[in-house]
């Protein structure tokens, strides 16, 4: 099958990766190169470096789209982070990998939003895409257990491995799969930013451990310090800090952290 295939982030890759094995990649489309570090310099997106590295055509403008010569058969969308107009949507059936279990967290960060909630399962949905965000029907949908230190990273992972299943399984044959509607009340996710990742110590252990996992860090002060928790659990009801990494310095475990601070009683939040 001919496919055109749309993403960006670095869990997107072993799906793409699958779906090239077996299929006829014509195009890649993926974010444009952002600034990364302290240096600011240009780096592409991964699945733009996956991409060169199988040779494969790719795109950093929706705009090309129209550019491209043969005519697929199909257009698989996930985690890509643009939106698609009528020139795209109408030219072949898009389909997109959406993480959550749909009509329940459309938008950009459901993933994030399932573990800050502390969600137990979630489904990985294969839908239509339509021009309404997320509202497509649903092809096939497939529930996965949310662990409970699951963070972002390791989630992804599972839905990388699901996702490359359902695709391989639909794309065998798309007849069999009837597009059922969404059905419930929809809610929707926002992306999120620094603010987010402040940890209010009033919070529960267990909301604080959600939102690190989630986010990747909190940032909080621990007796004047400024520091970034990088990982944690929930012990007998209790948060306890696995790795921290205060500002300047790399990460740490905790008891090298606590070490450094010459036996004074600790202050959270100060």
């Amino acid at each position: 099958m001919k496919l055109v295939l749309m993403g960006t982030n670095s869990f997107v890759v072993p799906v793409f990766d699958s779906l090239a094995d077996k299929h006829d990649i014509i195009a890649v489309f993926t974010r444009a190169p952002k600034p990364m570090g302290r240096k600011h310099i240009l780096t592409l997106s991964p699945v733009h470096v996956w991409a060169q590295n199988r040779g494969l055509d790719v795109h950093t403008s929706i705009k090309d789209f129209d550019l491209i010569k043969q005519k697929p058969d199909m257009i698989v969308v996930i985690s890509y982070g643009v939106i698609l107009r009528d020139n795209v949507l109408n030219t072949a059936k898009c389909i997109n990998i959406h993480p959550s279990s749909l009509p329940k967290y459309r938008g950009p960060s459901p993933i994030r939003t399932a573990l800050l909630n502390g969600d137990k399962t979630m489904d990985v949905c294969l839908m239509n895409m339509v021009a309404e965000m997320d509202a497509g029907d649903v092809y096939l949908r497939k529930n996965i257990k949310i662990d409970e230190n699951d963070t972002n990273e390791t989630l992804e992972n599972k839905v990388a491995n699901v996702a490359a299943e359902m695709l391989d399984e639909y794309l065998k044959n798309p007849e069999k799969y009837p597009a059922i509607p969404q059905s419930g009340e929809p809610t929707f996710t926002h992306k999120f930013t620094g603010a987010d990742e402040i940890i209010d110590w009033k919070k529960t252990p267990q909301h604080i451990h959600n939102q690190i996992r989630a986010l990747g860090c909190g940032r909080t002060k621990i007796n004047g310090l400024d520091v970034k928790i990088l990982e944690t659990r929930i012990e007998n009801n209790e948060l306890k800090i696995i790795k921290i990494q205060p500002a300047g310095k790399n990460p740490m475990d905790w008891k090298s952290f606590i070490n450094g601070l010459h036996g004074q009683e600790i202050r959270y939040g100060e």
